[in-house]
């Protein structure tokens, strides 16, 4: 067998392990996300004493627990993806805000960890994506 063939294979065996490396990387954002939503839903005590902190009244969770389940939904329909992507890259963009205005530095991890496995999830498995945004382009 020649080295042209087993690159082949090889090539072959990433290509349809992308889109599934990718719906990986998008089910544990989406869980964040949906774990969030349900702090904000069932207004864990935990959540409403950090969301206080943050200095936001208890009264919005429901709301902002709607925006983010609309994002998730947008987000895992494979026509509305790229739409989702860019609006829960607003809502964490959101986030981090919050908790770089009172000054910390941990807690805006999270968001941006759950943004960046979002968009690589979608880069992964979306071919079309991949072909918009290259990594490298070819000469």
């Amino acid at each position: 067998m020649s080295t042209v063939a087993v690159e082949t294979q090889a090539s072959m065996l990433l290509r349809r392990s992308l889109p599934w490396i990718g719906w990986l990387l998008s089910a544990a954002s989406m869980s964040i996300l949906l774990l969030s939503a349900r702090w904000k839903l069932t207004f864990d005590p935990w959540y409403v004493q950090e969301w206080g902190r943050i200095g936001w009244e208890t009264g919005a969770l429901p709301r902002i627990a709607i925006v983010q389940l609309t994002c998730v939904v947008l987000y895992l329909v494979p026509q509305t993806a790229v739409l989702g992507a860019v609006l829960l890259t607003g809502y964490l963009g959101g986030a981090i805000s919050q908790y770089v205005r009172i000054g910390e530095l941990y807690p805006p991890l999270v968001p941006f960890t759950t943004a960046l496995f979002a968009w690589a999830g979608l880069f992964l498995r979306e071919e079309r994506l991949r072909s918009l945004l290259p990594l490298r382009r070819k000469l």
